[in-house]
């Protein structure tokens, strides 16, 4: 297989990793990313969605005891049933709204004036929700309610908006309806699990054709570059939120919607693709 080839998978590997759990959309950084790079075709779409499972791999080593813990105290631990329960709560709406309008947000909502006004308006409502000053209710993800999961799950669900941010939806989602900053970040990790393992399995089956076996070292750079950079990323994420606010990522945001109408509008990135 071509080496720059491998190198531009890796590169993509990277972008996701470090962009898929922070509140900052790693899809628009993938179409960024992809359109710099020359990987627009069919087949790149597939592994972008496809190397998202990397970047879980690294939320389950860093959480592997606590994971453990759920799938042995399922049956006996009380705990674990309820946040096994809530983590499918949460998870459901988004599956239910992507088989019903999955087609119809790639066919009508990746354009530039979208995707733009997305960064743009997140990034204020993330500024919104920082500079709230109420307690939060529940400080951790073992004190959520079923109601509060399905409210995180329906946040999650504007993900569905290209530019929006799956971690972006559901961290400050999570915030504004009562949880603290680390209850809401480590509710989005776990949530992540099943939501992007599910969308790279479907991907890769539905668009089996286009896949073979020459494809696997492609898609083997990929998953490890994103596993790395996520695992580097989590980390970091965790430490980060301790002793600071989302206020940086917000003003990311604004100034990357900015990017997006700019090589949009001098033709630069494709924002279709």
């Amino acid at each position: 297989m071509d080496l720059m080839l491998l190198v531009r998978a890796a590169l993509m590997g990277i972008v996701e990793g470090l962009t898929e759990f922070l509140p900052i959309s790693s899809t628009g950084h993938l179409i960024l990313a992809g359109s710099l790079l020359g990987f627009t075709d069919e087949k790149s779409k597939v592994f972008e969605i496809a190397i998202q499972t990397g970047a879980i791999f690294a939320v389950m080593i860093i959480y592997k005891q606590r994971l453990a813990e759920t799938l042995a105290g399922l049956g006996s631990d009380l705990r674990a049933r309820r946040f096994a329960i809530n983590i499918a709560i949460a998870f459901v709406p988004a599956v239910v709204l992507g088989l019903l309008f999955g087609k119809a947000v790639k066919a009508h909502l990746f354009t530039p004036v979208v995707v733009a006004t997305a960064f743009i308006v997140g990034g204020f409502i993330i500024l919104w929700a920082e500079r709230r000053t109420m307690k939060p209710r529940i400080e951790t993800v073992d004190a959520m309610r079923p109601v509060d999961a399905l409210a995180v799950g329906l946040a999650q669900c504007l993900a569905l908006i290209p530019g929006t941010s799956r971690s972006g939806s559901t961290i400050i989602g999570g915030m504004l309806f009562g949880l603290s900053r680390q209850a809401a970040t480590e509710f989005s990790f776990f949530l992540a699990i099943p939501t992007l393992i599910g969308a790279g399995a479907y991907s890769l089956w539905k668009e089996r054709a286009l896949l073979s076996m020459a494809d696997l070292p492609l898609f083997a750079v990929g998953l490890v570059f994103s596993f790395l950079a996520a695992w580097v990323c989590v980390r970091w994420l965790l430490r980060y939120i301790a002793t600071h606010t989302f206020v940086v990522f917000a003003w990311y945001r604004i100034a990357f919607g900015i990017v997006v109408l700019a090589t949009a509008w001098f033709g630069w990135v494709d924002w279709h693709a």
